[in-house]
């Protein structure tokens, strides 16, 4: 996985090292978390000398490791592929990831029910890393359900998911844009940031909307005294999750309440919007920002 610099990539790691206990039939071996592409490539060949039965691979970026994916499955090795898409479908046995379009779409859609009666509303957006596909997604997402009731971001600024990001780009947002009406962020670690360059602006005129649903946005949602109403979740479980479905394919398994004999080749998590009304189903599963 890519390095734990925010509180999503280290839920990851965490939630993965956890299930050391409940399946002793699993020998975990997890590499340190790097943002190096070559350092995360070595670790890969290294696991594909070592002959191991699973692979389990978040990538800093899918395409650089798509290669090196390739000849390990090209090894008999069992790939999957969390979160960061390969370039190549044959990189991996299973892909599983969060919905970022999804994300996008359900927090426009939230903006819509709040804001859709008033034409001129301004719409403001803090993406996550401009390069990503994955942030790219979350930003058509948004544009394409925000169009359902005729609004569009008026002003769009992108950070990198650490909190001192979201604090430098949105100081920049809200002195470009005096008035807002709607502001969605798409990452709740960089939220800290952001919610730290509102209350030093002393802005509150807006309607705040977070994304992948830490315990620190679900607390602000649950107070009702912050700008933050809501977040859409995206699941820190995905690596978890991978190593589970990889358990199943290494043991010749399917899953459990499908019919289907093999695990299926792609596993989307769903993008549910959390609010004041529904924070306390999703808060004990949250991470720590």
């Amino acid at each position: 996985a890519p390095a734990a610099d925010h509180g999503w990539m280290g839920a990851i790691t965490q939630n993965v090292r956890d299930l050391e206990e409940q399946h002793p039939d699993i020998d975990l071996q997890v590499a340190e978390g790097t943002n190096d592409v070559n350092l995360q490539i070595s670790q890969v060949e290294t696991f594909i000398n070592d002959g191991v039965d699973a692979i389990v691979l978040l990538p800093f970026d899918g395409a650089a490791m798509t290669p090196v994916a390739l000849k390990a499955m090209e090894a008999g090795i069992v790939v999957v592929n969390v979160d960061r898409e390969f370039e190549d479908p044959n990189a991996a046995r299973v892909t599983v990831l969060g919905d970022n379009y999804g994300m996008g779409v359900s927090a426009g859609q939230y903006m819509c029910e709040q804001l859709g009666d008033n034409p001129d509303a301004v719409i403001a957006e803090i993406a996550g890393i401009d390069s990503l596909p994955l942030t790219q997604d979350r930003s058509q997402g948004f544009e394409d359900a925000l169009a359902e009731c005729d609004l569009e971001v008026s002003n769009r600024v992108a950070a990198d998911f650490t909190v001192e990001g979201g604090e430098e780009a949105a100081a920049n947002l809200l002195q470009a844009a005096p008035k807002i009406d709607g502001l969605w962020n798409h990452d709740d670690d960089q939220g800290v940031g952001v919610l730290a360059a509102i209350e030093n602006a002393g802005r509150d005129e807006f309607i705040m909307v977070g994304g992948a649903g830490s315990a620190n946005a679900m607390r602000e949602i649950e107070s009702g005294d912050s700008v933050l109403k809501a977040t859409v979740i995206y699941p820190s479980t995905q690596g978890a999750d991978g190593v589970k479905l990889a358990r199943l394919v290494v043991q010749g398994k399917s899953m459990a309440d499908t019919v289907e004999v093999e695990v299926p080749r792609l596993v989307q998590l769903f993008a549910p919007v959390v609010t004041a009304d529904n924070v306390d189903d999703y808060i004990g599963s949250a991470f720590e920002s």
